[in-house]
């Protein structure tokens, strides 16, 4: 299927690994002139390369900088002026019991995963609409709906990020240009293969069942009882960025295996 990608313009944040390296590559494999942005130089590059290689008709390129970083930003503004499509994915986590987490954890939780986003989307929302054409994606999760309780600094800021798309859907109202938020549940990065290493290198169960034990005991309302791939999401986003996803702006799209329960 034919997303009409080709040649559009688009900056992946946090792609050097995970769910944003996966978006990177599924839309390079679309045509699209993918923007590397991750905070070591090295793994940019390595990324740039990788795409350059195995989707030689298109353009990829790279900056690296830290976007909870105000100078980091102004740099990529300077490199990269205008773009097509905008993926919110930078982002961090970190399981945390609610009474260790002090007010500066909260904060760098709030800048890094809402703020810095919002600053990106501040600067090339304009120039989208100058251009009547546009995606804007935040990459939140299935913990902005359903928290889990297992890290509630995380959890608010993903709620944020609907909030936010939703809020900025509605200065592209009658334009081409669309704002929408993606939540991806449970999905095997490599943050998350470290943390099954975790939990059960010191068990007794064989490796080959420690995701379908996860699963069970851990996600049990999941619906497929597996990880979901960043390949996975990586495609759906893709979608959602492609002038072909023009119905739709401001949703909370899931994306999220069946994990949180559907009230009709």
């Amino acid at each position: 299927m034919d997303l009409h990608l080709k040649d559009k313009i688009a900056l992946v944040t946090g792609s050097t690994k995970g769910i944003g390296k996966a978006i990177a590559i599924e839309m390079a494999r679309e045509g699209t002139n993918v923007i590397i942005n991750g905070r070591k130089q090295s793994e940019v590059d390595t990324v740039v390369s990788e795409i350059k290689r195995d989707f030689p008709k298109t353009t990829p390129s790279g900056v690296a900088a830290d976007l909870a970083n105000e100078v980091d930003r102004q740099k990529l503004f300077t490199q990269v002026p205008e773009i097509d499509i905008l993926v919110n994915n930078m982002g961090i986590f970190k399981p945390m019991n609610y009474y260790d987490i002090d007010d500066e954890t909260w904060e760098r939780f709030f800048h890094v995963n809402v703020l810095a986003g919002n600053t990106l989307a501040k600067f090339y929302l304009p120039k989208m609409l100058a251009q009547d054409f546009g995606r804007i994606i935040f990459i939140a999760s299935e913990e902005a709906i359903m928290p889990s309780g297992e890290m509630p600094q995380y959890s608010m800021t993903k709620s944020m990020n609907l909030s936010l798309a939703k809020s900025l859907s509605k200065v592209t109202v009658a334009s081409h240009v669309t704002v929408n938020t993606i939540m991806p549940g449970s999905t095997l990065t490599e943050g998350v293969q470290k943390m099954l290493d975790d939990m059960y290198q010191n068990s007794d169960l064989p490796k080959e069942v420690w995701e379908k034990d996860f699963m069970k005991n851990h996600r049990s309302r999941s619906q497929i009882q597996r990880l979901i791939r960043p390949e996975e999401i990586g495609r759906f986003t893709a979608f959602v960025a492609s002038p072909d996803s023009s119905s739709f702006s401001g949703e909370a799209l899931r994306v999220d295996g069946g994990l949180v329960p559907t009230i009709f």
